[in-house]
Order: C-alpha cells, then sequence, then structure tokens
C-alpha cells in the first residue's frame, strides 16, 4: 500500500495540487509540494522521496524540462506525469525520459492515480531497474500478467484515435545514427504519413553486439499496443537476459509468451536481428517480414516465416557474414512502405 511512502508533488496548479495532496494523506503518505520545476530541484536536493508526481505545463520550468533534468539527476527516481494534455508526441517524449506512466487531467477517478503509484512502486521493490514505460502501461511482468482494468484507457485510446497512436510511435523512433567502436548502424525509412509506421528499435551491447528489430504497426486489430508490449519486452530481455544469451528463438519465445497472456495483443508482422561485430555475423529472425541483406559480395534473402504470435519462436534463424565495408538489410513485401537497416564499419 502506500502509507508511509514520501511522494513529492510537483504542480502549479493549487486546486488540483490540494486536491492531489489531500488523497495522498489519507492514503498515509508522507508529501512534499512544489509549485515548479525550479522549486522541485531544490526539494529533490533536500531529500529524494519514492515517487515524484509532476505536471508538464508550468511556469519558469516547463514539465518536460523538469523531467529531462530529473532523468538526468535522478535517474532512478518513478516520475508519474499527470498533465491536461494526452497528446501522443507528449507522451512519448515523457517515455523517452524514463517516465514510469501518464495520466490526463481531470482525473474522473482518483484512484486511478492510486493504481498507477501502486503499480510503480511494486515494479521499483521487485528490481526491475529503468523499467520501460510500456510495462507500467500495460502492467508487463515475466509471466505476461494481463492488463490492470484501470488502465484500460490507454489501449481504448490507441484504437479510437489512430492518429495519435503513429504520433506515439513515430516519437519513440531512436536516433537515425549511432556508433560504437568502429561499426555504425545507420537507417531510412520512407512511409505515407496516412498509415501507422514500421517501429525499429535497437541497442549496443557492452559486448559489441547489436540487437535490433522491426515491426509493422499497420496491421492487427491492437498493432499500436501491441508494437509497445513487444518493445517492453524486448528492452526487459537485453537488460536481464542478453548478456549471458544470444538465442533470437528465445526472445521471441519470452514475446509471444507475454502476447498470449496479455488478454488484448494480436499478431503481427516483425523481423529480430543480432549483430556480432567481433566475427562480423548476423543473426536474423523473420517474424513475418521477408528481408534482404546486400553486401559488396553478394545478396542474400531472409525468407518470410510465421507472424510474430503466431508461433514464431520455432522459426529457423539465418545467419550471414558482413564484409569489413558491412551492408544493408531491407524489408521486402511492406507495401508502399521502404526500410532499410545499414551496419558498416566506419572510415570504410
Amino acid at each position: 500500500m502506500l502509507e508511509g511512502k514520501d511522494v513529492l508533488v510537483v504542480e502549479d496548479d493549487p486546486i488540483f495540487r490540494n486536491m492531489i495532496v489531500g488523497f495522498l494523506k489519507s492514503q498515509g503518505c508522507q508529501v512534499r509540494e512544489a509549485e515548479d520545476g525550479l522549486e522541485g530541484l531544490r526539494a529533490l536536493r533536500d531529500a529524494i522521496p519514492d515517487i515524484l508526481l509532476c505536471d508538464l505545463s508550468m511556469p519558469v520550468m516547463t514539465g518536460m524540462e523538469f523531467v529531462e533534468e530529473i532523468a538526468a539527476q535522478y535517474p532512478m527516481l518513478p516520475v508519474i506525469v499527470i498533465s491536461g494534455t494526452g497528446d501522443m508526441g507528449d507522451v512519448a517524449t515523457a517515455l523517452r525520459h524514463g517516465v514510469k506512466d501518464f495520466l490526463i487531467k481531470p482525473l474522473e477517478n482518483i484512484m486511478v492515480l492510486k493504481s498507477a503509484m501502486l503499480s510503480v512502486l511494486k515494479s521499483q521493490d521487485s528490481s526491475v531497474a529503468e523499467q520501460d514505460f510500456s510495462n507500467t502501461w500495460f502492467n508487463v511482468a515475466d509471466d505476461g500478467g494481463a492488463v490492470d482494468e484501470e488502465l484500460e484507457w490507454h489501449i481504448k485510446e490507441l484504437q479510437d484515435n489512430p492518429k495519435a497512436a503513429r504520433e506515439l510511435l513515430m516519437g519513440l523512433m531512436p536516433e537515425t545514427q549511432s556508433r560504437q567502436g568502429d561499426w555504425q548502424l545507420n537507417y531510412c525509412v520512407l512511409q505515407p504519413a496516412d498509415v501507422q509506421p514500421v517501429l525499429l528499435d535497437y541497442t549496443w551491447l557492452m559486448d559489441g553486439r547489436l540487437a535490433f528489430y522491426l515491426v509493422d504497426s499497420a496491421v492487427g486489430k491492437n498493432s499500436t499496443a501491441t508494437t509497445l508490449l513487444i518493445r517492453a519486452f524486448f528492452n526487459d530481455y537485453l537488460r536481464t537476459r542478453m548478456a549471458e544469451e544470444s538465442d533470437l528463438n528465445h526472445l521471441v519465445s519470452l514475446i509471444e509468451k507475454g502476447m498470449y497472456q496479455s488478454g488484448y495483443a494480436s499478431p503481427i508482422r516483425g523481423v529480430f536481428g543480432m549483430f556480432d561485430a567481433c566475427d562480423r555475423s548476423l543473426q536474423v529472425l523473420s517474424t513475418g517480414l521477408g528481408a534482404q541483406l546486400q553486401t559488396s559480395d553478394s545478396t542474400q534473402s531472409v525468407p518470410v516465416q510465421a507472424w510474430l504470435g503466431d508461433h514464431a519462436s520455432k522459426n529457423s534463424v539465418s545467419k550471414m557474414y558482413l564484409p569489413e565495408s558491412g551492408g544493408r538489410l531491407s524489408l521486402s513485401e511492406i507495401g508502399s512502405a521502404s526500410f532499410s537497416v545499414t551496419i558498416k564499419r566506419c572510415g570504410l
């Protein structure tokens, strides 16, 4: 429960702030208040709370600037944003800054706030460091727990507003160019503005490997929510298992387990990959999307296999090798969209 938890509330609207503070105190919380971001930073220097609640629209320092500063100075502090805007661009930006949940004013049911706080604090207590925002939104756990009733509005919003859903996914796209050591990744995407996008996510691992995936969010009843679920499990796997494992089939099996048990995920097309800079090997697993690897030496195809959510963990992995100059992996057969990922050695 919330009893005894130290909460910092950063909110410039005194009426709304008093309502939140009064409710938290009735739940046994120890509450401190700040009316803008600068006061919030001063309060944090005095003591770090168990959880922080803040608005996005504030004077002196905007809520997004405040959240960005928190991410830099106090990365382990869980933050819940309570905002008067449901703009998905703001949601995506907040996600990238590590915000754990995003609630919309006015709170028609104050118990939604309690549910969100309990979910976030439970995640912290279970030592899931830097847990993805998507995990909290959709109550993701290793056992693929079902979505909380209080958070179903997130999924409904994404279903009812395709434009907002597209804004959210586009806001989650990573930097178009990234480098680790001698190797560089960059991607190129051309896709219509009126369809749901192909989403890319990637991470450089400390041992020189590059893990990535692409998902076509344009197909499926709950494709946006499913895409966010995949993103959450992918990042959780990288944090907790990928250091010891490099099995794409195992990764896909865990994602599918979560999809089956979520109660809302639908089959979706994608492709997963793992590049090892040490031996220049590239493993690619099709989960409904085909691909071609083009290098200076040859062109190799990755055939289309079962969709993610249709027992794709049983699909076969294609293993290829890149020459010194690298190569380009391009998706095939995704309608009018075009997507390619280039992995190359810098300076060549």
